[in-house]
């Protein structure tokens, strides 16, 4: 059966579909030895190369789905490179074999909190282009006076430059003073868009954190520059969300299980280098042989 080409390579992990429509646009692909071009579909059997490299669709399609929370913070980039050769947060994450970490959304460089990262391309773009209302809860921290009117209009909806946008919720957190921090829901996941909000009611924020993405909130245990993997059930949650088949495993549970063969056969041959090591010094024996004496009778004299 025959696949769009940048849909076989982002579920390959070779990059977004964005990255990938690119590089084929720049020529940087080829099929059975001729440059590709966008919109083509291949088969299975076809030869598909991916900057000169050949990709291993076969190998691709068994690989496991991972996805994994990090913990950003503030002043980190978000982008796989920067032209100022300054650190982003790739720089952080994993390394992995045969793949690349593929963001599902950004936050800016001042936005701290969740970001969830796969090896899955067709996972990360059916999320981020998903028209799904899925819910992201942020903390922000206003930087002056609020009104109850300014409330309601973030509520009912206000204008930005990219149209109309509203949050399902708005909570106000214990505290006091001017600069007073609030917890909100929306389920717009354009750039900046909370920002945005709040500054078209002419309202600074002076900290805003990413505390949940749908069901996957912000660990409290999780470490700021700190990441971890998401366990099956929270890994199929996100799959179902945009339509795509569930995983039979996790890496999670993968790396458990080769963790205890490899304890298991470590155990087993220091079992059998002590077995050995003790009937080529002769003390595998001493003890049948003293048990052995100590049932004969004692020599008597005659």
């Amino acid at each position: 059966m025959s696949e769009k080409l940048q849909k076989v390579l982002a579920r390959a992990g070779k990059g977004s579909r964005r990255e990938l429509e690119k590089a084929i646009a720049n020529g940087d692909v080829s099929v059975n030895g001729k440059v590709a071009a966008l919109g083509m579909r291949v088969e299975p059997s076809d030869a598909i190369r991916l900057n000169g490299i050949l990709v291993n669709i076969e190998e691709a399609n068994e690989q496991i789905c991972r996805v994994i929370a990090y913990h950003k913070q503030e002043g980190e980039l978000s982008t796989r490179n920067d032209p100022e050769g300054r650190a982003t947060i790739f720089d952080r994450l994993p390394k992995i074999r045969n793949g690349r970490w593929i963001a599902i959304g950004r936050l800016d460089t001042n936005t701290s909190g969740l970001m969830l990262f796969t090896t899955d391309g067709e996972l990360a773009n059916r999320l981020t282009r998903s028209k799904m209302e899925i819910e992201r809860e942020y903390a922000v921290r206003t930087f002056g006076e609020v009104t109850d009117k300014d409330i309601q209009h973030l509520r009912a909806g206000v204008q930005t430059d990219e149209g109309m946008a509203n949050f399902s919720k708005i909570k106000l957190q214990p505290g006091e003073g001017i600069n007073r921090w609030y917890h909100v829901i929306l389920t717009n996941g354009r750039d900046r868009v909370v920002k945005k909000m709040w500054e078209a009611q002419e309202i600074q924020l002076s900290r805003l954190i990413r505390l949940r993405y749908g069901d996957i909130a912000l660990e409290k245990s999780l470490p700021r520059g700190g990441w971890q993997d998401l366990e099956l059930p929270q890994i199929n949650y996100l799959r179902g969300l945009v339509g795509l088949e569930e995983e039979l495993e996790s890496f999670l549970n993968v790396r458990e299980e080769h963790r205890n063969k490899t304890a298991r056969i470590r155990r087993a041959v220091r079992k059998h280098a002590v077995i050995k090591n003790r009937e080529e010094s002769g003390r595998g024996k001493p003890a049948k042989n003293k048990k052995h004496r100590q049932k004969q009778k004692p020599r008597t004299r005659s």
